[in-house]
């Protein structure tokens, strides 16, 4: 089966590793006509686009479907970034409403516990689809959480216990932010090529792209730093390059 995972390691190995994060704020409007624009104009220099639960709010079905369509048509892989956290039945029940919208692969929160991630993971490998969990987020404030210390078999930061889980479950990948490079460091070595390590946070947060590239980053997820460009295609395929390197 041609998995998420494959896809989009196919696609990059062509365009880079930049995913856009079309996030925008809440006064912004034409979110759907921005968003096709965004894949219509970046799409060259992308290898996938994460919409972000407060982007999909104010769409409806119809519009959703068209986004993704839109970003299949031109070769990108599709993520529905809601940090999926609940009961096992309820996590099914809405990932199966996201692949019929279209969405490739879902952002989750292993804090649901692992017997429910790994009925997560398993429906989605099942379809073809793929699920990226929450390791060690970008904002300076993460550090309050997912630094914090916790025991099941022995202490160990937060962090270090959901990637554990993210690799006993076989999910695809992990999101650790661009803001954190040495723990990208420490998760890629752990991992090694079980999963890949998606990090937020290049440019406007701080994070370096090179830097976290260079400790084992696989694909950067990247918002406001091109959206907010008055040349968003430059900054991406400058990006790209980056990537490509």
């Amino acid at each position: 089966m041609n998995t998420f995972k494959t896809k989009l390691s196919t696609i990059s190995s062509k365009h880079g590793k930049v995913i856009l994060a079309n996030d925008y704020g809440h006064n912004v409007k034409n979110l759907e006509q921005k968003t096709i624009k965004n894949i219509e104009n970046l799409h060259n220099y992308l290898c996938a686009i994460k919409l972000n639960f407060h982007l999909l709010l104010p769409l409806g079905t119809k519009e959703i479907k068209n986004i993704t369509k839109t970003a299949h048509k031109y070769g990108l892989q599709v993520i529905a970034d809601i940090k999926l956290n609940d009961i096992g039945n309820t996590n099914i029940v809405t990932i199966e409403n996201l692949w019929k919208l279209g969405f490739d692969a879902v952002i989750a929160n292993p804090i649901m516990g692992l017997d429910s991630l790994k009925n997560l993971v398993s429906n989605a490998h099942k379809n073809g689809k793929g699920v990226i969990t929450l390791c060690h987020m970008s904002a300076p404030e993460a550090k309050l959480t997912y630094d914090m210390e916790v025991k099941l078999a022995k202490k160990q930061p937060l962090y270090q216990l959901f990637l554990k889980w993210a690799i006993d479950c076989k999910v695809d990948g992990i999101i650790v932010g661009a803001t954190f490079p040495k723990i990208i460091e420490y998760c890629s070595k752990q991992a090694g090529k079980k999963l890949d390590i998606f990090s937020p946070g290049v440019g406007t947060q701080g994070g370096d792209a090179k830097k976290v590239l260079s400790s084992g980053t696989n694909y950067l997820i990247v918002g406001r730093t091109i959206l907010n460009d008055k040349n968003p295609s430059k900054v991406a395929k400058e990006l790209q390059l980056d990537s490509l390197n």
